[in-house]
């Protein structure tokens, strides 16, 4: 029987269904966090063959909407009681301003808020667990993010795709070493990584021939997915706390994401946002 029960979230494709693959074949039980179900299914169907010895279980998750998000977290708590490791891995990338369910921008909302509360609902869970480990997927691309509450729920006016994008993958960021400092000591880290420029879905709005020039730069799934993997379940990462690595190029942070003033202050304001549904 397994002793590793972990959450993905965004697992039907991309980094998330790669990194499944490898949890699934290393024998942990998997839990496929998604939001569109008849995906989820083809994805669990196809773990399946891979005759790892764990369970590979469905939860339905839209992190456009803080109700879903809600319901996913509560199902989770009542079905397991426990879970081990949380890998907040779904994320989108938008040209057009868009707005989630609950009237933030698409990119704030599904990247940063969604899994924001997501963890803050698992926290029991992991913390029920022997030891739990959080995962973030930040981005080399939270350097050209600027924390600006005011277009946390732009609805109108110019919009920058890539500095919103940008600002969402700093907020996860700042989220994961903010929760990192509350969490040391405790049985619960927080970690976060680049997972590199990859080859996967969250490029499907980009423009065609942009998608054509970038594509020989891209790096396959497998290469995050190995470096998830080992945060999610190897010796080596049992007490890491706090770190910021990547899977394809140097790790470095920009001064934002190292504020810790920032972070905590973005912490709270998260909190504030979404407090009806803790």
């Amino acid at each position: 029987m397994s002793t590793t029960r972990v959450l993905i979230t965004g697992a039907n494709t991309g980094i998330g269904l790669a990194t499944a693959k490898r949890l699934v074949q290393s024998g942990a039980d998997v839990i496929l966090a998604c939001r569109n179900p008849i995906k989820a299914k083809a994805a669990q169907d196809e773990l399946l063959k891979l005759g790892g010895s764990g369970q590979v279980d469905l939860i339905e998750l839209d992190l456009n909407s803080l109700t879903s998000v809600k319901a996913a977290a509560e199902l989770v708590k009542s079905r397991y009681g426990s879970i081990d490791v949380l890998i907040n891995n779904a994320g989108i990338f938008g040209e057009s301003l868009q707005q989630t369910v609950d009237g933030y921008e698409q990119q704030f909302g599904v990247n940063y808020l969604g899994p924001f509360l997501l963890t803050q609902l698992l926290l029991p869970a992991l913390q029920a667990a022997q030891a739990g480990r959080i995962i973030h997927l930040s981005s080399i691309m939270h350097w050209l993010g600027h924390i600006n509450p005011e277009s946390f729920q732009q609805s109108s006016g110019t919009y920058h795709a890539v500095s919103a994008y940008g600002q969402s993958k700093l907020a996860n960021l700042l989220f994961s070493h903010a929760l990192a400092r509350q969490l040391e000591g405790s049985t619960v880290t927080s970690n976060a990584l680049h997972p590199g420029g990859v080859n996967s879905d969250i490029y499907r709005d980009v423009p065609k021939l942009q998608y054509v020039v970038m594509r020989p730069f891209l790096i396959p799934t497998s290469r995050p997915a190995e470096l998830i993997t080992k945060m999610a379940i190897s010796h080596e990462w049992s007490t890491k706390n706090g770190q910021y690595v990547s899977a394809h190029m140097p790790s470095w942070q920009s001064h934002h994401a190292k504020n810790t003033q920032l972070g905590d202050q973005l912490y709270q304001q998260s909190l504030e946002l979404v407090r009806e549904y803790l």
